[in-house]
């Protein structure tokens, strides 16, 4: 009894340490997922008033010019894929449920008859694929649940490199991005988004709404060229904001959890540690009680 006792106790105490690990990690990331939700939020109207941009200068260059990220390309059987996830774990099903909807993507695209060149930000997307042999062209960490606006250049500039590439020097006819879109603090979703050809959806105007009237200037070519990159890039650094939003929210959720497992578990060997000791002392007063009923009995 007095060894069940120890165990439990032993049970309690480290039970107790891993609670006290828990709630120090759901306060870590209670204290930043405001700021990073604001800062998903607060990308958002740039990212809108630089689609409208983008979608007026296409509107009115019409089919009269044609631009490289927005030709689709038959020269090659390449797609790049990449895919955002986190540095650390920790954070329910965020990293699982992202690396599944890349699976899923990447078998379709093997279906297709593609070959998949992967791009992977994050250590365990990295450590994910690399257990599983899986090669990747590039990859990125330490800036999951904090990007930078370097990082979100360096994802636009591979990415814009290997699709403007040409077939011979490992070019690939299209990109593909999978990252997880911050709904609310308990809901988070995988998406998978082809990031080029360039496909331009403004989702606050209507269809019918029509344009102002612009000048361009030296002209709806050169403007196009220098749009399209910046749209590509601000395309990215939202990705990389929402999937930081969603770790923090994952993250904070699963460590709230566990912490209340925790709880529960101290207090179910709290009482099987009181049930052991109550046993115990039964015991001991059982022993007590035979030991005198055997002395009363020798003395008559």
């Amino acid at each position: 009894m007095a060894g069940s006792q120890r165990a439990y106790r032993g049970r309690i105490s480290s039970t107790s340490a891993l609670k006290k690990i828990f709630r120090a990690m759901e306060l870590i990331a209670a204290s930043r997922i405001s700021k990073a939700r604001d800062a998903a939020h607060a990308s958002e109207p740039y990212t809108q008033a630089l689609t409208r941009a983008v979608s007026a200068v296409a509107t009115h260059v019409g089919t009269g010019i044609e631009h490289p990220l927005l030709s689709e390309r038959d020269d090659t059987d390449q797609v790049a894929v990449l895919v955002l996830t986190a540095d650390r774990g920790m954070a329910g099903a965020y990293n699982a449920s992202v690396l599944r909807e890349a699976e899923r993507l990447m078998a379709t695209l093997a279906g297709e008859g593609k070959q998949v060149e992967l791009f992977v930000v994050g250590r365990r997307g990295i450590g994910y694929f690399d257990f599983r042999r899986t090669a990747m062209v590039r990859t990125w960490q330490g800036e999951s649940d904090a990007p930078t606006q370097d990082l979100a250049g360096e994802l636009a500039d591979a990415m814009l490199e290997r699709f403007t590439a040409s077939a011979g020097a490992g070019g690939v006819r299209e990109i593909h991005v999978v990252y997880t879109h911050f709904r609310s603090m308990v809901s988070q979703v995988p998406r998978v988004i082809r990031m080029l050809p360039l496909e331009v959806v403004e989702g606050v105007v209507e269809a019918d709404q029509l344009f102002p009237l612009y000048a361009f200037e030296p002209d709806t070519a050169e403007v196009l060229g220098t749009l399209l990159p910046r749209y590509i890039r601000a395309r990215l650094w939202d990705c990389l904001l929402q999937a930081a939003a969603s770790e923090l929210a994952a993250r904070q959720q699963a460590m709230h959890t566990a912490t209340e497992n925790a709880e529960e578990l101290i207090r179910t060997f709290t009482r099987l540690a009181n049930q052991a000791r109550q046993a115990e002392i039964t015991q001991e007063i059982s022993e007590i009680v035979s030991g005198a009923d055997a002395l009363a009995g020798a003395g008559h």
